[in-house]
Parts: structure tokens; sequence; C-alpha cells
């Protein structure tokens, strides 16, 4: 069977970090991919790096995605997804642009292109609970990713989920859920298509 990848898209305060932790909880093989970073911010969920290092991946061909924001530079290499898949993990990253969740999906995986969403004075609430120093920013982050998602309106989406309505728990067995039901229909697709 192929091995599997999780997306998840969605801007900041969507629950990315928290459904993650509940995948995580829930099924042991998911796991966080941790980005590369360079700059200020949050430290937790990257492998911190330098704009020399990250630059020298891209210039190697090493990288699938390399975007800026918060001040910070942040890259999703080869290496990091291929080492979590051979570790039989089933990777779960975190993209907050259209074009990186295509991107990273060139990477020969079964991937779930989770859409996760929130209006935006949840993504207000959330980034002030969490003390997000920033929080302004993370205001017109959640206003380019709407204007992303515009953009992008035929872009397919594996799930859909409002996590303003759906918990934690609910949003990552519907995950589950998904995974396990496309990878059902692909193993149904091989089987008809060789007899």
């Amino acid at each position: 069977m192929t091995s599997s990848g999780v997306l998840l898209y969605g801007p900041p305060g969507s629950g990315k970090d928290t459904i993650t932790s509940e995948l995580t909880r829930l099924r042991a093989n998911f796991a966080l991919f941790e980005r590369l970073k360079a700059g200020p911010g949050r430290t937790t969920g990257y492998r911190l790096t330098t704009v020399d290092h990250i630059e020298e991946l891209s210039r190697a061909g090493e990288l699938l995605y390399r975007n800026a924001r918060y001040d910070a530079e942040y890259a999703i290499d080869r290496r990091g997804v291929a080492a979590l898949v051979d570790d039989g993990r089933i990777p779960v990253l975190h993209m907050g642009q259209v074009v990186g969740a295509s991107a990273v999906a060139a990477f020969p995986l079964h991937w779930i292109r989770v859409l996760l969403w929130c209006p935006l004075d949840v993504t207000e609430s959330r980034s002030a609970g969490r003390r997000d120093r920033d929080v302004e920013a993370r205001v017109k982050a959640w206003h380019e990713t709407r204007e992303d998602l515009l953009a992008h309106e035929t872009e397919p989406w594996t799930l859909t989920l409002r996590t303003d309505q759906l918990s934690p728990t609910e949003s990552a067995n519907a995950i589950i859920d998904a995974l396990a039901a496309t990878a059902s229909a692909q193993s149904r697709d091989i089987r008809e298509l060789v007899g």
C-alpha cells in the first residue's frame, strides 16, 4: 500500500497544532513534520536553522516548498519528509499557502488535503488566548489565507473542517476516516485495474 501524508491548510488559529496533537494521541503513527525555520518567533514544532542553510538546500533541489512569513523563512525539505515515511510514520504538514500544498503534493505519497477553517474572530481569540505576541500579524495572515482560497477556488480538498464547530477529536477522527476511505478506494481502483 502507498504511504500516506496529511496536509493541513488553514489560517492562523484554525487548529493545525491542536488537531495534529489529537491525531498523534489517537494514532501513534501520525507525526508532525517539523518545518525548517530561520528567524524570530515560535520555536516549538520547527527545526531551527539559518537562511543560508535553507538557501543551500534550495540550490541543491532539496526543498519541496519555501516561504517567508512573520519575518522568518520556512522550508519543507524532501529528506525531512522521507525520514518520517522511512520510519513508518504518516507525516502531518502544516501549510499556510495553497501553492505550498500543491508543491508538497508532488512528493510521492498518498496525500489527504484538509482545509481547516474558522472565522476571523475565532483566530483573534485563539491567538490572544495562546498569548501570541503578533496577533495583528496573525489577523493579517487570516485575511491573506482567505484571499488565497478565493484565488484558488477550484483547488481540490479531500476534507473541509470548520474547527469552530468541531472538537479537535471530531476533526482528527474525520481525518483518520478520510485517510482510510481514500486508501480503500485506491485499493479498489488497483484491483479493478489489474482484474
